[in-house]
């Protein structure tokens, strides 16, 4: 079953954000992942949610997306997302 990541990203300083976006894309395509959202105009339609930066990657299942969450190669980039930017993230499997 397919799984999903699912970002809600505040970006604090764009330069060094951009940064990341050069070295994460790299690692969800080596993972078999791809992306299904990459921060298009987002509006809230219920309750309070004020999303910022939306982004949602697939992959074919859950080990598969843990295993790019947590791998080395993402390791990197996911330092310099802690550092620039404040972030949510869900996983949820889905058709």
């Amino acid at each position: 079953m397919a799984a999903y990541l699912i970002f809600d990203i505040e970006v604090h300083d764009p330069e060094q954000y951009g940064e990341y976006r050069k070295l994460a894309a790299p690692t969800v395509a080596q993972y078999g992942g791809r992306y299904v959202v990459r921060g298009g105009d987002a509006q809230a339609l219920e309750g309070e949610w004020e999303p910022k930066r939306v982004v949602v990657l697939q992959f074919d299942g859950r080990e598969q997306a843990f295993a790019w969450y947590e791998s080395t190669e993402y390791g990197r980039a996911k330092a310099i997302r802690e550092r620039t930017a404040t972030s949510k993230a869900i996983i949820v499997e889905g058709a």
